[in-house]
C-alpha cells in the first residue's frame, strides 16, 4: 500500500535542496550563493526551482537587483536553519563515549572579549578534560545571539540590547567605559584637563553605541559632555576603534581594564569624567533547546556554577 502524499514528501524530497535554499536566502541571491557553494548560477537556480515544485508555492521573489522572501520561503528558511543546527550536531553527538569526556565546543564570541575570571574557568576546565577541542569565531553581536538561536554555536559570548526570550543568558563578567585620546591628541600632555574641554571634540563610536543598542549609555554619556554631535570614525571591532583612537581620528570609549595596558604604556591617556562611569554586561547566551553533547553539557553545568560561587560583584572589571 502507497503512503499517502504526505508522508511521502520527506522519501521523494532531496534534502540537499534545502542547504541550498538556506544559502540563497542567507547570501541574499543566486550568484552569490553559487560563489558560496562553488556551484554554477544555474545549478543554483534549477535547484530552487526544483524546491519550489515541490512545495508548490513561490519561496523568492526575484527581480533585477531585488531579492526578498515570500512567506512560504520565510517560514520555510527557519525550518532549514533548524534542521541545519540539528544535523551540525551529529559528529559530537556520536562521538560520544564512556570514559574519559570527548567532544568539541563552538563558542561564537564578540571582538575583545578580556576576562582574566573567564581564562581561568578555561584553563581549569581543558586541564579536567583534555580530550575537548574548542573553535572560537568572532562575530558582532547581533550575529552571536544569531548564531546561537539557530544552533550553530554551542554558546555564544557577547553584549545584549535586550534580553532574548528564546535563549537563556548569563552575566559572564561587567566592564566600565571610559574616554581616551592619543598621543596626538592636543589634550594627551595637558597638565590637567576640565569637562569643558571635551565640548566639541570630534569621536569615534561604536556600531552598537547606537539608540537602544548595548552600548547607547556611551553616545548618553558624550552628549552629556557636549562632544561633537557627528561621529568621525566607526566600527563594530574594539581593535579598530582603538587604532582611531591612537591614530588622532578622534577620542573614544574602551574599557578601563582592556584600556590599562596602553595607558601605562603611554600610547592614550583616560579623560574625564572619571566616576558614574558606563557599565556594561557581557553575556554567556545559551539555546535552551539544543540537544547539548555531553562535553557541551558539562562545560555549561561548570561554567555556572563557577559563576554564581564568584558572584558579579569580583566579575565587575574597572579601574
Amino acid at each position: 500500500m502507497k503512503l499517502p502524499q504526505q508522508h511521502r514528501f520527506p522519501w521523494n524530497l532531496d534534502w540537499n535542496l534545502l542547504r541550498t535554499f538556506m544559502v540563497v536566502v542567507e547570501q541574499r541571491g543566486i550568484s552569490k550563493a553559487a560563489i558560496f557553494l562553488g556551484l554554477k548560477q544555474p545549478t543554483i537556480s534549477a535547484a530552487l526551482k526544483r524546491l519550489e515544485q515541490a512545495f508548490g508555492k513561490t519561496l523568492v521573489i526575484r527581480k533585477p537587483n531585488e531579492f526578498s522572501t515570500t512567506r512560504a520561503g520565510q517560514v520555510l528558511y527557519a525550518e532549514c536553519t533548524g534542521i541545519f543546527g540539528t544535523v551540525s550536531q551529529l559528529p559530537s553527538i556520536i562521538a560520544e563515549e564512556k570514559g574519559e569526556l570527548r567532544g568539541h565546543l563552538s563558542i561564537a564570541i564578540t571582538s575583545s572579549v578580556i576576562s582574566p575570571h573567564f581564562d581561568a574557568f578555561l584553563n581549569s576546565f581543558s586541564i579536567t578534560h583534555p580530550k575537548v577541542t574548542y573553535t572560537f569565531s568572532v562575530f558582532d553581536s547581533d550575529e552571536v545571539e544569531k548564531m546561537v538561536t539557530l544552533n550553530r554555536a554551542s554558546f555564544g559570548i557577547c553584549l545584549l540590547s535586550a534580553i532574548p526570550k528564546n535563549l537563556d543568558t548569563t552575566v559572564l563578567y561587567r566592564e566600565s567605559f571610559g574616554l581616551f585620546c592619543g598621543a596626538r591628541h592636543r589634550l594627551f600632555h595637558a597638565s590637567s584637563i576640565a569637562l569643558g574641554d571635551l565640548e566639541g571634540e570630534p569621536f569615534v563610536a561604536f556600531q552598537t553605541e547606537a539608540k537602544d543598542g548595548p552600548l547607547e549609555a556611551i553616545s548618553q554619556l558624550r552628549a552629556r559632555l557636549n562632544l561633537s554631535r557627528n561621529w568621525r570614525g566607526v566600527s563594530s571591532s574594539l581593535n579598530e576603534i582603538r587604532r582611531m583612537i591612537m591614530a588622532n581620528i578622534g577620542i573614544g570609549a574602551l574599557p578601563l581594564h582592556v584600556a590599562r595596558q596602553d595607558v601605562e604604556a603611554g600610547h592614550i591617556r583616560q579623560l574625564p569624567p572619571y566616576d558614574g562611569l558606563p557599565e556594561v554586561d557581557i553575556y554567556l547566551v545559551n539555546n535552551p533547546t539544543r540537544r547539548h553533547s555531553e562535553a557541551e553539557a558539562m562545560f555549561l553545568d561548570a561554567i555556572v556554577a563557577d559563576m554564581a560561587n564568584m558572584g558579579l560583584a569580583e566579575r565587575t572589571y574597572g579601574l
